[in-house]
């Protein structure tokens, strides 16, 4: 539930935020009435990316990173500040 809180942060469509000092564009997709989440974010300014796909289901909230850590992802998603 904490992470659903950290995602429901970020706007729909772009928006850009502020993670360690650092400025990402962001997109994010809204699918299956709200039940699902794609959210792919780039640093304006140097390599870094974070990719995740959000799922909500009738027994479980299930968080699937692309090609990356648990991790990475969420602690993008707890300390992401909106620009």
């Amino acid at each position: 539930m904490m992470l659903l809180n950290a995602i429901n942060r970020i706007p729909e469509g772009y928006s850009e935020v502020l993670y360690q000092k650092k400025k990402y564009s962001v997109t994010k997709d809204i699918y299956n009435n709200g039940k699902s989440f794609k959210i792919y974010a780039k640093e304006l300014q140097g390599n870094d990316f974070i990719s995740l796909n959000y799922y909500i289901t009738s027994t479980a909230e299930l968080l699937k990173p692309c090609e990356m850590s648990d991790q990475k992802v969420i602690s993008f998603l707890m300390q992401l500040k909106p620009v």
